[in-house]
């Protein structure tokens, strides 16, 4: 479990992909290609058109943004992609601390303001991040979260050309963070400049997944929704939920005598933990394929 929270903490320190959306980015983590819940066709309802999307998206990426990414990346020298990324990621904590603020997250809205004057002032317009050397860590929310929080549904899954994967609640959420978001405002080229040095950032989750999926559509679908119901739970992990059911159930109490959460809750981090399992050991079949798949190359 403490190599999984390492995996998982990684995650914050990623951004959205910008021909498929950030999930893309930490799918290693969270589930495999293969792990379809038993709920998949109530989430799913739009199977078939989202699959013609998400092969529509595939081949713009591998044809128009790879080859551009590729140049990019042997263009700019590793210390100029840092740098871009901690600008743009500066700019992001304007829209962390406007939903910190909705979500009624005070003190952390006062950490995440401390963040952005710090880089924006010591750190030369967020060049360079020096909030994080005095315990300022970057946080990660989203107007999609702020909903998830008011108790707005997520909806069905969708996969919309050039945007990826995203819920029916995740629309409104990135129209509000791309108005909320400065960026947005400063012309094509400095957003061209934002969306290559995130897809270079990418290039290796990305092969990962052509690799190691047997199914990329399935394996983008569950760790997309498990990474969006992660972000909206704070990161919370079903560790502890299942260590206070085993601990009461030990003590002769059942889960409705729990002070502090409720027995449908118990149900659905048992379902989660089940899930989670599963995924693992999918994901070990996968790089086993992967793996023939690399030997075959070779001979």
């Amino acid at each position: 479990m403490a190599m999984i929270k390492s995996a998982c903490r990684s995650i914050q320190t990623m951004s959205k992909r910008p021909f498929i959306v950030g999930g893309l980015l930490i799918l290693s983590c969270f589930a495999s290609n293969a792990s379809a819940a038993s709920d998949a066709s109530s989430t799913d309802p739009y199977e078939h058109f989202n699959r013609k999307m998400f092969t529509f998206n595939d081949h713009l990426d591998s044809y128009v943004a790879e080859p551009i990414s590729d140049a990019y990346r042997w263009l700019a020298p590793q210390f100029v992609q840092v740098r871009v990324f901690n600008f743009y990621n500066n700019l992001k904590n304007i829209n962390v601390f406007i939903n910190d603020v909705l979500q009624a997250k005070f003190r952390q809205s006062s950490e995440d303001a401390s963040r952005f004057v710090v880089n924006s002032t010591l750190g030369l317009l967020g060049l360079f991040d020096v909030a994080k050397d005095v315990g300022l860590e970057q946080n990660d929310e989203d107007f999609e979260q702020t909903l998830a929080v008011w108790g707005v549904p997520k909806g069905p899954y969708l996969v919309l050309p050039v945007l990826g994967p995203l819920t029916v609640r995740g629309i409104p959420g990135a129209v509000f963070d791309t108005a909320a978001n400065p960026s947005s405002y400063v012309g094509a080229p400095v957003q061209l400049l934002s969306l290559l040095n995130t897809r270079a950032n990418a290039e290796g989750s990305l092969k990962f997944i052509d690799e190691a999926a047997l199914d990329p559509y399935v394996f983008t679908r569950e760790s997309f929704l498990q990474w969006r119901a992660s972000l909206a739970s704070d990161g919370k992990s079903q560790e502890s939920t299942d260590f206070d059911t085993e601990l009461n159930l030990e003590e002769g109490s059942t889960p409705l005598q729990h002070s502090s959460m409720p027995s449908n809750q118990f149900t659905q981090a048992s379902i989660s933990f089940s899930n989670t399992t599963k995924s693992f050991n999918e994901a070990a079949d996968s790089f086993q394929l992967a793996s023939k798949k690399i030997d075959l190359y070779k001979k």
